[in-house]
């Protein structure tokens, strides 16, 4: 996908505008489960709290994926994607019991991380397969946000109440046929995710009934030019083994799940926006934008960083400018960048952006969400229309014109 499509693209559709690209994607699913060929059950859930847009779940349906929802939503999006109940593991937190027990009623695996909960839903319905995610209190991510292991974390049960579920499981009779655990986001130390699974291993090792493993995800991309990512090729290699170690020390092969979400979507997206004002100040040199953190929050959120690039004039002469919206708080992407020189009407792309971007998007300062578009075999396809003052209003209810203010 070149800089003039992605222009073309912005001509076509207007800006703001999410781009997403397929074969990226499609690679990127490939070369995970490349990473684990030698483990004979592997299942990829791919997280879709990432990007949920059907007919992203529908690509990564036909590469072979089934999903990971973390609300009822996001079920009956994957069911409407097409998605079969078996396909849709359901691994919420803090959400009622109703819930769960209305997402259980579909057919999807459940995935309880309280032991409140598990002990109700053990009650209630002891004959229903459950997993259970662990908390195994290792600090793993790039952002204390995202990290989601560790001792202070509200996900999971703590590895040291491992007693205290077993007795539940065995009072309730219950049937726990997988365990889960999820460390964090942008995990580059390969041991310390190593040392996250022997934890699982050792937990696994007081249920009977286990049918998989489940070590989440959280591998990093790279942002930038030469930077640093997971080694998924080495995790494989080392992580397959032990697997299947283990496996043979349990009497029975068990599927190793993932649960990838930014692995597979993050570098296919492309976000772009067009530059409304040039601004120099005394010190600064601002390139205003027709977007803000409400269509791109992670700059300000986490700090994250996305490389910025002039598609409109990829090769003119590099200057500094800081990257700022037009939301009326300090809304900024990127402080004193250095990016091709920038003109008024020029398109700028952000790079990484398919991951948590659009689907953390609002309607923040009432301005419109973006369109959304699939690069599909050298084209582009809508696969989201931008909002209009309609959708707006959608769900608004104005007063009676009777009604008075007191």
């Amino acid at each position: 996908m070149q800089a003039k499509d992605l222009v073309q693209l912005a001509e076509q559709f207007g800006s703001p505008l999410y781009v997403y690209d397929a074969a990226k994607i499609q690679s990127q699913y490939k070369r995970l489960t490349n990473a684990f060929s030698k483990v004979d059950k592997l299942r990829i859930n791919y997280a879709m709290k990432a990007l949920s847009n059907v007919a992203i779940l529908q690509l990564l349906r036909e590469c072979g994926s089934c999903l990971d929802a973390v609300s009822i939503q996001e079920v009956q999006l994957g069911l409407h994607a097409g998605y079969a109940p078996d396909q849709i593991f359901f691994t919420p937190n803090g959400v009622s019991l109703e819930e769960i027990e209305e997402v259980s009623a579909m057919g999807v695996q459940i995935n309880i991380d309280n032991l409140s909960i598990l002990e109700q839903f053990g009650a209630k319905h002891p004959n229903v397969p459950v997993c259970i995610r662990i908390n195994p209190h290792v600090m793993a991510g790039g952002n204390a946000n995202i990290s989601v292991g560790h001792i202070d974390s509200k996900f999971g049960i703590s590895v040291h109440q491992l007693p205290h579920l077993v007795r539940i499981v065995e009072n309730t009779k219950m049937h726990i046929v997988g365990i889960h655990m999820h460390t964090g986001s942008d995990i580059l130390d390969i041991e310390v995710f190593l040392y996250a699974a022997e934890i699982l291993f050792d937990a696994a090792r007081s249920f009977k009934e286990l049918e998989f493993l489940d070590f989440g995800s959280g591998f990093k991309v790279p942002y930038k030019k030469d930077d640093i990512e997971t080694d998924i090729e080495e995790l494989g290699r080392k992580l397959s083994k032990r697997f299947n170690a283990f496996c043979k020390e349990y009497g029975k092969d068990l599927t190793l799940i993932f649960e990838p979400g930014k692995f597979l979507v993050s570098e296919a997206g492309h976000f772009l926006a067009k530059v409304n004002v040039v601004k120099q100040t005394t010190s600064t040199v601002f390139a205003g934008i027709d977007s803000g953190f409400n269509h791109l929050i992670r700059p300000m959120f986490y700090g994250s960083q996305h490389c910025i690039e002039n598609i409109s004039n990829p090769k003119g002469k590099e200057r500094f400018y800081s990257v700022v919206g037009y939301i009326c708080e300090t809304d900024t992407f990127a402080n004193n960048r250095r990016i091709s020189e920038i003109k008024e009407s020029d398109v700028l792309c952000f790079k990484n952006a398919g991951a948590y971007c659009f689907s953390m998007a609002s309607n923040y300062n009432s301005r419109y969400k973006p369109a959304e578009v699939l690069w599909l075999n050298g084209e582009g396809h809508l696969i989201r229309a931008q909002e209009s003052f309609e959708d707006l209003l959608k769900n608004q209810i104005p007063l009676p014109v009777t009604a008075t203010v007191s």
